[in-house]
């Protein structure tokens, strides 16, 4: 499942093609909403947005018909195509949502959570009104995130499988759990009662940084000096793009130490035992 950058990165080429533009057709897949696609075919789209992993589009009012929004969370199998109006793509996946302007198309296929709602009825929406805060697409700074780690529902249970849950923080997935402990210097056991002060601040830190890296670098989460060092030396982006993920039996970039897999929430993460003492 793609993980909160990729959703944002995905979530920019959508609104390149259509925000800011009339919707010449908006097609759905649902007969419950099929009575809605002459409703909204007409009317400007006017933001494109992500919230964690779900995908916003906006349509303005129109006459006496407020403004619209489509929900829509990829889930596993979810997957935009943005092409020519004209164009079609090849694939056996089903269509299930898009919008056509006069030149572009956007294309949502397979997903299955689709949903059309009020703007300001947004919050009703399970999956959003348990959303935690969203440092890549909300005003979050490290500071609201120490808050959070106080919180008696979060403060007694293991960073591991803690920040896989969008209640605890939003956008963070599979790979970003395991690079956000490891440049903090956390065990995936430790909970965030058993830190102090600073390393609380610096959980937080690492949690923002990372989840803004990996946003503009196109999913890489090693420092960019680094980055640009292994790229010199001949590696691929899959081998130079995380500082743990992926990387069992490798040796840490810090220490050197062999890079560790294990199972947590049913999910595979890697950490150094070395940098991330008590595991």
């Amino acid at each position: 499942m793609p993980e909160g950058p990729e959703i944002r990165r995905m979530v920019d080429d959508i609104a390149g093609a259509i925000d800011d533009r009339d919707a010449q057709q908006v097609f759905f897949a649902f007969e419950r909403f099929k009575s809605y696609e002459t409703a909204l075919a007409g009317r400007r789209i006017t933001a494109v947005a992500a919230r964690g992993k779900a995908v916003l589009v906006f349509f303005a009012a129109r006459g006496d018909d407020g403004p619209w929004c489509v929900y829509s969370h990829n889930q596993l199998y979810g997957k935009w195509r943005i092409t020519r109006a004209s164009t079609t793509p090849n694939t056996r996946r089903q269509l299930r949502f898009a919008v056509f302007t006069n030149d572009k198309a956007a294309r949502l296929y397979s997903a299955s959570d689709i949903r059309l709602v009020r703007p300001d009825a947004l919050n009703e929406i399970p999956y959003l009104a348990n959303l935690g805060p969203d440092p890549l697409n909300e005003r979050v700074c490290a500071d609201d995130l120490v808050e959070r780690f106080s919180a008696a529902r979060f403060a007694g249970r293991g960073l591991g499988g803690l920040l896989l849950e969008q209640g605890f923080i939003a956008g963070i997935g599979n790979y970003l759990r395991s690079e956000i402990l490891f440049e903090a210097g956390i065990a995936p056991k430790q909970r965030p009662r058993d830190l102090d002060n600073q390393k609380r601040q610096e959980l937080a830190e690492a949690v923002t940084r990372l989840i803004h890296r990996a946003y503009t670098t196109k999913g890489i989460t090693n420092p960019p000096e680094r980055a640009e060092r292994l790229k010199a030396e001949g590696l691929s982006f899959g081998r130079r793009r995380h500082m743990v993920f992926g990387r069992a039996g490798a040796g840490c970039y810090v220490c050197a130490s062999a890079i560790i897999k294990i199972t947590v929430a049913s999910r595979r993460l890697y950490y150094c035992p070395h940098c991330q003492a008590g595991a």
